[in-house]
Parts: C-alpha cells; sequence; structure tokens
C-alpha cells in the first residue's frame, strides 16, 4: 500500500482575534490583487511570510503564529489600517456602477456567464498557463468594476500548470505541485444540508461527478469544477489534474465537464445566462447541455431550442492560424459524445457537420472552433488584424459574402490597469490626477491629465525607481534558485550584484512557440553583445516564458538562451527568469524600460504583455502584429520591420533582426542615454507621455468589456429574452421563417438593374437605381436590397464600399418587386456599384445564422 486514504475528513481553519476578523474577509475576495493598499496590509501582517505563502492571504493567516496575531491585534495603526481597507471593499461591492448607469432596468434581465478554459486571476490561484487565462482573469475584474451581471465558469486543476526549472543544461524540466483547495481563497459550495453541491456528466460507459468552488473576483462569481470527488473512479478523479495535459481523450473529458458540466453547474446554482460567452472553443460543448436545457424548459425540440441558444451565444478566437484549434479525431468524439449529442435531438453525423470546414470532408478533424461558431451570433478576433486574418480563415462557410464581411468582428484585447500598473505609479497618479481615475482607467482625460501634470523630474524617478526594484528582484530570484541548485557562494555572490540598476533594461517573456522567435536577437551574436556592452550606452534584457511539455523545439529555444548567457559571454548583460508566472511578470512589465515583442506577422491574435508596461512608463519595440498594428505610431514606441508579409520565412527573420539591431543601436538607446540641461532624457519622457497618453486609455478591459457590453451582450441577451416570451411565440416565428427563407431562396434573383446616370456625372450631384428583385414566395419585408457602391480597381474589383439600402417601390407581376435608392456623388473618380439581395428579420441575425446572399450578375 503505497498511501493510506481517509474514511472521514475534516476541516480545520486558524481562528483570528475579533478585531482581526475583517482579515478573512479581505483575504476570501481576490478583488485584493488590484488594491495595493490591501496587498500592503497582507505584507504588514508578516512580509517573510506573505512572500512564502506567494501572496496567498489565506494561507498567509493560517500560518501566522498566535503571537504575532495578538500582537497584530493591539497595533492600533495596523486596526486602522484593516478598517480603511475593509471599508473600502465594502463601498467597491455596492458602490455605483458603469452598467446600472447605462442599462437601467435591465440587470434583473441581464445574465452573461464566462466559460474559459484557465483563468489567470493571480499567481495564488495556479489555473492559468499564459496570455489566455491572464485575459480572462482580466475581463472578469474589468466585468467587476463595471458591474456586469456576469459569472465566471471554469475548471479547478489539482495539479495546475507545470511549475519550470531548467536543468544545468539549460533544459527545461516540469513539475507539478499538488494544491490544497482548502487552503486557498476558495468556498466549497454546499447545499441545505450542507454537503457538497454535484453535477454530473455522462461519459460512455459511467458517470462522472464534479464539485462546486467559488471564488469571489470583486463583485463577480467564478465557479470552478472540480472532479477529484471519491465518487468517481481513480482515472476521472485526474480529469481536472493539470490543466493541458493528458492526450485526446483527456483533453475531451475536461471540455466535456467545462462545457456541459459547467452549464448544469449553472442550473444547480439557479443561475439561467442569458448570453453564454465562450472565450476559446475549449467550451463549445456547452451548446449540447444548452441546447438541451431549453428543450426541457420550453417541450419544444431540438431545431426551435437551436434557434433560441443561438441567439444567446458569444464566441471569441484567439487563434490566427488553423494549426492552432482545438480539434479531436471522429472516433474519439463518437466514443465521448455520441449519447450526449443524440440526447439533445441531433443525429450524430448532423452534429459532425457542424464542427468541419467542409462537412462532406471525412479526412478534416473535429473542430471546436467551427462548432462554436456555427452555435454563436456574435464571433470575434481580439485585435483589428487578428479579425481580419480570420475571416480569410472562415471565409468559406460564407462563400458568396465578400472576405471582409464574413461575420468575425474585431474587439481588441485590453489590461485590466489598475492589477498591472505599480504601487509607485498608483501614487503618483493619485497625486497629480485623483484618485477617483481608478473608478475608469480607459478615460482618455485620464491619462491626457497624468502625461500633462505630472513633472518631468517625478517621472523620471518614477521609471529609475521601478527599474531598481525590478533589478533587485531579479537577483533576489536567481539567488534563491542557485541556493536550491546548491551553487557555490561565488555563484551566489556574483548574482547579488548583477545587471546594472541605471541600464537600459529590456523584457521579453513569452509562451516559448516558435512563431513567438525568442531567439531572434541571437541572429547575429556578435553585433548584439557590441549592443549589449556598449560603453557608453549598455543595454541589459530580461527574458522568461515556458514551453510547453510536448514542445521541444519552444525548450530547445531556452537552452540556446541558456547558453548564450552561460557559455557566450552574455551573463553580465542578460538574465533568464525561470517558472515565469503572473507575479514575475508583474515585476517585468513594471520595471523594464522597453518590452520587446517580434513574432512572425500575422501570428500574433493580440499579445497583451506589452500593453502592461504603457501604464507604468515603458515604451514597447514590437513586429507591427496583434496589438500593436493598431498601437504603433511614430512617438509612441518602435516598429521592428514593416507590414508586408513576407512568405520566405529565413528571410523575413533576417530582416526583422537587421531592424531590430538597427533599432536598438540607432534610435533607442541613443534615446534613452541622451541628457537635456536638466540631466533628463527629454526625447524618452516625451515617448513615455505620448505612450501613456496615447494607447493607457484604449487598451484596456475597461474598454473591452464596455464594447462585448454593448456590441455583443446586451443584443444577445434582449433577443434570447424575445425569443422565449409568450411560449416561445418570436421564437417559433423567427424559425418558421428561417425554414421558409431556406426554402424559398433558390427562386430569389435580382432580375434587372437600371438607372438615371450619365457616363459622366457631376461631383454633388445623384441619380437614382432601380432594382428588380424576383422574390418568389418571400415578402419585400423578407428581405433585405442593398446597393455597394465604391471605386473601380484595375480588375473591375471595388474598393472603399458604401452600402445603401433600398426601400421597396412597387410589385411589378409574377412576384417581382422593385427597390429603388439614391446615389449621392459626394467623390471623385472611376465609381462603380453592384446590387445584391439578403434575408432580413428583426430577431434573426441574418449575417451568421443564414450564409444567404444573391448578386446582380456583373
Amino acid at each position: 500500500m503505497k498511501f493510506l486514504k481517509y474514511a472521514h475528513s475534516f476541516e480545520v481553519v486558524s481562528e483570528l482575534p475579533e478585531a482581526l476578523q475583517p482579515l478573512r474577509k479581505l483575504a476570501m475576495n481576490f478583488r485584493w490583487t488590484w488594491h495595493h493598499e490591501t496587498q500592503q496590509l497582507f505584507s504588514e501582517v508578516d512580509p517573510q511570510l506573505w512572500t512564502a505563502v506567494e501572496h496567498n492571504p489565506l494561507e498567509l493567516i493560517n500560518r501566522l503564529s498566535a503571537e504575532r496575531k495578538e500582537k497584530l491585534a493591539q497595533d492600533e495603526v495596523f486596526l486602522v489600517k484593516l478598517q480603511l481597507c475593509e471599508r473600502d471593499l465594502d463601498e467597491y461591492l455596492t458602490g455605483e456602477n458603469w452598467f446600472d448607469e447605462t442599462y437601467k432596468g435591465e440587470r434583473e434581465k441581464t445574465k452573461i456567464a464566462y466559460f474559459c478554459a484557465e483563468f489567470g486571476v493571480s499567481e495564488s490561484l495556479p489555473i492559468y498557463s499564459g496570455g489566455l487565462g491572464v485575459l480572462a482573469g482580466d475581463h472578469l475584474k474589468a466585468a467587476s468594476d463595471l458591474g456586469l451581471p456576469l459569472v465566471g465558469v471554469g475548471l479547478l486543476y489539482s495539479r495546475g500548470y507545470f511549475r519550470q526549472r531548467l536543468s544545468p543544461e539549460g533544459w527545461q524540466q516540469e513539475y507539478y505541485p499538488d494544491y490544497d483547495f482548502y487552503r486557498m481563497p476558495l468556498e466549497l459550495l454546499r447545499g441545505d444540508n450542507h454537503q457538497p453541491l454535484r453535477v454530473t456528466v455522462e461519459f460512455p460507459d459511467r458517470t462522472v461527478t464534479c464539485q462546486i468552488w467559488r471564488a469571489d473576483i470583486g463583485r463577480i462569481k467564478l465557479y470552478l469544477l472540480d472532479s477529484n470527488v471519491l465518487e468517481n473512479a481513480p482515472d476521472d478523479q485526474t480529469i481536472t489534474d493539470t490543466l493541458y495535459g493528458g492526450d485526446e481523450q483527456m483533453r475531451i473529458r475536461q471540455e466535456m465537464i467545462l462545457g456541459i458540466g459547467g452549464m448544469k453547474a449553472l442550473k444547480t446554482l439557479g443561475i439561467k445566462p442569458t448570453v453564454c460567452h465562450m472565450n476559446e472553443g475549449h467550451a463549445a460543448f456547452l451548446t449540447i447541455e444548452r441546447l438541451q436545457q431549453i428543450m426541457e424548459e420550453h417541450s419544444c425540440d431540438n431545431r426551435l431550442a437551436r434557434q433560441i441558444v443561438v441567439a444567446g451565444n458569444v464566441f471569441t478566437t484567439h487563434t490566427p492560424v488553423p494549426a492552432g484549434f482545438d480539434i479531436f479525431h471522429r472516433d474519439v468524439l463518437e466514443k465521448f459524445m455520441r449519447k450526449e449529442v443524440e440526447q439533445s435531438g441531433w443525429k450524430f453525423d448532423e452534429f459532425v457537420r457542424l464542427g468541419k470546414f467542409n462537412g462532406d470532408d471525412a479526412s478534416e478533424g473535429f473542430n471546436m472552433a467551427i462548432l462554436a461558431m456555427a452555435n454563436a451570433n456574435y464571433v470575434n478576433g481580439v485585435s483589428l488584424l487578428h479579425a481580419e486574418v480570420s475571416r480569410g480563415m472562415f471565409s468559406a462557410r460564407w462563400p458568396d459574402y465578400p472576405v471582409d464581411e464574413v461575420p468575425v468582428e474585431g474587439i481588441t484585447n485590453g489590461i485590466h490597469t489598475p492589477t498591472w500598473i505599480s504601487w509607485r505609479m498608483t501614487s503618483l497618479m493619485d497625486q497629480y490626477v485623483g484618485g477617483n481615475w481608478r473608478r475608469n482607467p480607459s478615460d482618455p482625460d485620464v491619462w491626457a491629465a497624468a502625461a500633462e501634470s505630472i513633472p518631468d523630474h517625478d517621472l523620471w524617478e518614477l521609471r529609475e525607481n521601478q527599474r531598481g526594484d525590478f533589478i533587485r528582484f531579479c537577483r533576489r530570484r536567481l539567488v534563491n534558485t542557485l541556493m536550491k541548485r546548491n551553487a557555490s557562494r561565488q555563484e551566489i555572490s556574483n548574482a547579488s550584484s548583477m545587471l546594472d540598476p541605471r541600464a537600459l533594461t529590456i523584457g521579453f517573456a513569452r509562451r516559448f512557440a516558435t512563431y513567438k522567435r525568442a531567439t531572434l536577437m541571437f541572429t547575429d551574436k556578435e553585433r548584439l553583445k557590441s549592443i549589449l556592452f556598449n560603453a557608453e550606452r549598455p543595454v541589459q534584457i530580461v527574458l522568461a516564458g515556458k514551453s510547453h511539455p510536448r514542445d521541444d523545439g519552444g525548450k530547445n529555444l531556452i537552452q540556446e538562451i541558456h547558453n548564450f548567457i552561460n557559455h557566450e559571454g552574455g551573463s553580465a548583460r542578460m538574465l533568464f527568469l525561470e517558472d515565469y508566472d503572473m507575479e514575475v511578470a508583474r515585476w517585468l512589465v513594471q520595471g523594464v524600460d522597453v518590452w520587446l515583442n517580434n513574432p512572425r506577422r500575422p501570428m500574433e491574435a493580440s499579445g497583451t504583455s506589452g500593453m502592461k508596461v504603457v501604464p507604468n512608463g515603458g515604451l514597447n519595440c514590437s513586429v507591427l502584429d496583434g496589438w500593436w498594428a493598431e498601437g504603433y505610431a511614430p512617438g509612441r514606441g518602435w516598429a521592428i520591420g514593416d507590414e508586408s508579409d513576407e512568405t520566405d520565412q529565413g528571410h523575413r527573420d533576417w530582416l526583422d533582426s537587421r531592424s531590430l539591431y538597427q533599432l536598438l543601436e540607432q534610435e533607442i538607446a541613443p534615446t534613452f542615454y541622451a541628457r537635456g540641461e536638466n540631466g533628463l532624457p527629454n526625447g524618452w519622457l516625451e515617448m513615455m507621455r505620448k505612450s501613456m497618453k496615447e494607447l493607457a486609455p484604449y487598451f484596456s478591459t475597461s474598454r473591452m468589456v464596455e464594447d462585448y457590453a454593448t456590441k455583443f451582450y446586451m443584443p444577445s441577451s434582449t433577443c434570447f429574452n424575445k425569443l422565449q416570451e409568450n411560449s416561445l411565440a418570436a421564437g417559433r416565428e423567427a424559425f418558421e421563417w428561417r425554414r421558409r427563407v431556406l426554402e424559398a431562396w433558390k427562386t430569389v434573383s435580382i432580375a434587372k438593374v437600371s438607372d438615371d446616370s450619365s457616363r459622366s456625372n457631376a461631383l454633388g450631384g445623384k441619380f437614382e437605381v432601380s432594382i428588380d428583385v424576383a422574390l418568389g414566395a418571400l415578402k419585400p419585408d423578407d428581405v433585405r436590397v442593398q446597393l455597394l457602391v465604391g471605386t473601380v480597381g484595375t480588375s473591375r474589383e471595388l474598393h472603399n464600399l458604401q452600402h445603401l439600402d433600398a426601400v421597396h417601390d412597387s410589385e411589378q407581376g409574377t412576384g417581382v418587386h422593385r427597390f429603388k435608392v439614391a446615389v449621392k456623388l459626394d467623390r471623385p473618380g472611376h465609381l462603380g456599384y453592384i446590387a445584391r439581395v439578403m434575408p432580413k428579420h428583426a430577431n434573426v441575425r441574418v449575417e451568421t445564422e443564414l450564409a444567404l446572399v444573391s448578386w446582380q450578375k456583373a
């Protein structure tokens, strides 16, 4: 017997004196992760212990000695700070918010459920791997700040994502700690009988049971499912063991629990979402359970239920290349999902078609992103460039639409500014802008005021101090790493003084996927060393990041960096920080002067790390990809290369490496070290101000979540509710209309187009276009007739399109109707037009549900 299993279990908690009771209240709400005063309070409880418990406030309380508790309970200054933090939390939770001010009376009718496979809320809740999870955590925090009626749904991984350490040869090694959820700021949800709440998910030959935990993220509840319960077989207890671990069968089991189990958990908790937001395709199976819940609630069939469900689903894709999608083989899908699919009223083959670009291609795998897209009325990419790339990838699903009209919108990512901004910068903002800026960090006036009012001396002192803080952190972390390796005293002594707190410091931290080109800077190592060791303008670079455990290509990149540092003369000016997590990320983005990002364009969907340096006074040097394709302008930072999409990757790498070296040698370092008569780098300070003023307001999750609410959540929720009113009356009517249009569309065509224009027309004039449309069995109200007017290109293609809606004029007989539209001639040049007709219905989002359009013959 390897170990004993318990026969009875119970929980033990550390008691606090009455005066310290608010500490537990503060610890149990992750709002402290974006409230510096509460973080400082926890640190004052016991600074060394706060670091040792990796910023887990509940573990801080659990491990606090009785003597320390008693001393704190008698410390009047500490108690005043404790009361102020408690009052601030109470006022935050109950105060006015954007949602209620903007959508008065809508709270009771709206409930958004945000599903994601990972959430990066804090390093003390290690259920994230990188950018997707951190974005999801920032989304919840911004939703809390804005007061959205939103809940999060995810999985609680008992071993999280791997922790990283490097071998003496620089090879990444992974290890997985076992986490104790009872020692985290989580609550296991229980029913009236005080037993844990359970939900079940049907697998092929068994039922898997999960319990539900809750994390409070400000005003937002995050519900996390955990399969590690005694009712399950040992193999099923490990389903929620590790994030992105295991084989294809483990992935599909995790995604069934996330999607199907997540929807069941919400039902168990009495939560009926009007909108389900699938953040990436991992949660797409939720559509099946949501379908079944609608069928059960309204006693309707699969087709009508789907009409309603699709109206209330939102899907965000984060993947810029087809190879990045989550795909299952048919045999695995059938083994695990056939029963659920057939219970929801689908034939299995019909369901499989929903997850393919080409439903008739038997060799194509089942794509979770396509499934999500097929069952969501609102779809978006995470930057404008990524949306453009996604429209190209998914255009085969809309064969008769121009690529730029494929219904994938762009909602550019942002960051939760209060989480990532340093306490030093927060204090400076409070001093010169006023504390109310924290309520609306996406307000352009806030950052304009900061850029204009903070004196040069104070702004540069901030930058110097934050860099110094970061260098000291790097030294401490490296010393700790060396001590764990039993390094020599000399090595530890050298680590204690490495890096220069006054030197230009560049940060690079990413997931080590090959397309992110972490070693682009090593293309010419001698030239790189000449930059790093320049006597007058030294440069130092701090790197961090993990490679997926099965990605040896990424591990090779880390090893190449390790070898350059340790064996090729880079150690004095370069450092790799092991075990990249949210704590390391905060120190990096707050401390570096420049954030470096050099992926292969256009493979970076968005990227948010570079956004995080902006409110901290850092500048960006990046390829024009993802968010930087929107954010870059001269004076805000630097662009590596250009916007061309070079197909020869080797040549592109060579060009971009030369661009990077040139920027470092001729622009970045000279600007940083140039001093004016006042002793300050005035050119650098001017760029800092421009970057903060113009980038910080827009690239925030406050703006991002407002965009989701305005463009997606509220229209989706309104339609979802409307379709269910009066025993699904509007839903039945919409479904019947959809069926009628699909049957009749083959008879719809544009019969004739005429106008009263001349060969040459005067600017400022206008002419009228008549469009005769054969509608067959349809009515004029069933369609939208449009005229697309644009400039004519060299191959007769139209550019700079203007969409003009035509109005019904008269019936011409035999099912032909005339529509008319006036064209104003407000631009000179060679213009042209083409007419089209599409379905139209108030309660059907035609562009996502019906890829139907009939064009005028060119």
